[in-house]
């Protein structure tokens, strides 16, 4: 018997038909990313029913020296859940593993389950009048593990923080199979290393989140959103400051988007309309969360707010939405922005972010600069302004071939927006990790001294080195 069906037959032994199987059929749904960019190989696909049986699991690959792939909702953005091609890892899912373990309501906490997907984590705190703000177009198929994993952003960022600020507690498999216990949330804990943080964002590299410990916050009693069109990316920025100076406790949210996107988000949903009138070369979308009897008050100061900039002229148009069904309309058309641009065709997408003030100069630098260096393309911006989050998309000329041109010119533009991000100051990751898509430019412009502290930890941790190899950082 070969090593790799010894693997096989020990795995089904110990997760039994429903936790481990070789079938191709079932397996192929899981090789290729989201975007479609990376597609890989894998012996089989593991789907443990516990963490006992995870870490039972990662013993057996440790022994056998079989790599783990961790995939949570097969969402990610730079193929940091997708094996490669030699066939010799095995993808580890924690779907079964979606239950709330414990749910302390008067203590605004949770744990759950790393496989439970976003949308139903929304779904059941706020049956108890309570919310886990953090959200993303992703909800209804991102996990918690995976959310965990790759330190997750969403349009909330601006008020509560990524995903790192919501984890109080965690419980993760190392690479020997041990499972390390930091689910209970202390205040105050001062016994050495923050550990749980060293996991968070470590991509499943360094441990396979299998629980966690989430804060929750009080529901909002309203929230009041509205759609402002815009001249210009500074005019955006000018209107954030105005309602950070005049609406700070309220300000839950604001997002911009380019003319470009919406018109592609238009023709992605048939059934959806412009909120405005006319066109405008930029739109913001924002929300006020309000809490108490403070609903109206909010309306109205926000009312006069806008008022006095359409006034000014600083702003060109703006709609309150008059209710829930409206702002959820409003969200659907940025939520589609990223579904919508991968329809038209071939681009390079990079998840990026530089010094909030700076946000506007960049892209209004960078995207020009793109375009008169690889004629025929056309960058879009779009993201969250208030934390400096670009999603900065640079489409193909028109006829490229797809895959052909993300792998020739496409890596050329890729590198040249990465070197901007690098002279701004920023960051070439911003909110969607760094996966295998990334991880030569990191090697490439991050600091030395950092990466080599992080293949330290990594050997620490994952001598044989069996924990997503070829992610987040190359030992």
């Amino acid at each position: 018997m070969s090593n790799a069906a010894a693997f096989a037959s020990e795995a089904q032994a110990l997760l039994g038909p429903r936790g481990f199987t070789c079938d191709p059929e079932l397996l192929e749904p899981w090789l290729t990313d989201w975007r479609g960019r990376f597609t890989g190989k894998a012996l089989g696909l593991a789907s443990p029913a516990s963490t006992e049986q995870v870490s039972q699991f990662v013993k057996l690959c440790a022994k056998h020296n079989v790599p783990v792939v961790p995939q949570g909702g097969n969402s990610g953005m730079v193929g940091g859940a997708t094996p490669d091609k030699a066939g010799n890892s095995v993808l580890l899912s924690l779907r079964r593993m979606n239950q709330v373990r414990q749910f302390d309501v008067s203590g605004k906490q949770i744990i759950v389950d790393a496989g439970l997907v976003l949308q139903t984590l929304h779904e059941i705190v706020e049956a108890e009048h309570l919310r886990f703000p953090l959200t993303l177009g992703g909800k209804g198929s991102a996990t918690i593990g995976g959310l965990i994993s790759t330190n997750a952003g969403g349009t909330q960022v601006l008020r509560h923080g990524t995903m790192r600020a919501q984890v109080v507690g965690i419980e993760a498999v190392l690479a020997d199979g041990q499972i390390f216990d930091a689910l209970t949330a202390l205040k105050k804990d001062n016994r050495g290393f923050d550990l749980k943080q060293l996991l968070i964002g470590s991509e499943g590299t360094l441990g396979i989140v299998t629980g966690a410990t989430l804060k929750l916050a009080p529901a909002m009693a309203d929230r009041v959103v509205a759609w402002v069109g815009l001249k210009s990316i500074h005019a955006a920025r000018e209107l954030l400051v105005k309602l950070e100076t005049h609406l700070f406790d309220e300000l839950e949210g604001f997002e911009v988007m380019p003319a470009h996107c919406l018109s592609s988000v238009l023709q992605h949903l048939p059934d959806a309309r412009n909120p405005l009138e006319g066109d405008h070369a930029w739109h913001a979308l924002l929300e006020l969360a309000v809490s108490g009897n403070s609903a109206q008050s909010v309306r109205d100061q926000l009312e006069a707010l806008l008022a006095e900039e359409l006034e000014a002229q600083s702003i060109a148009d703006a709609v309150i939405a008059a209710n829930e069904k409206q702002a959820e309309d409003f969200w659907l058309l940025r939520d589609s922005v990223a579904p919508a641009e991968k329809e038209i065709g071939p681009a390079v997408q990079h998840d990026i972010s530089v010094p909030v003030a700076k946000m506007p100069d960049f892209i209004e630098t960078a995207g020009p600069a793109l375009e008169a260096r690889f004629p025929g393309t056309k960058s879009v911006s779009f993201g969250h302004l208030g934390d400096g989050n670009v999603h900065f998309h640079v489409l193909a000329p028109p006829g490229a071939v797809p895959g052909e041109w993300e792998d020739g010119e496409g890596k050329l533009i890729s590198a040249m927006v990465y070197d901007l991000t690098s002279e701004w100051g920023g960051s070439i990751s911003a909110e969607h990790g760094i996966g295998q898509m990334k991880i030569g430019e990191l090697a490439r412009l991050n600091d030395p001294v950092s990466l080599q502290l992080m293949r330290s930890v990594k050997l620490a941790l994952d001598p044989q080195g069996i924990l997503n190899p070829g992610k987040l950082v190359a030992v």
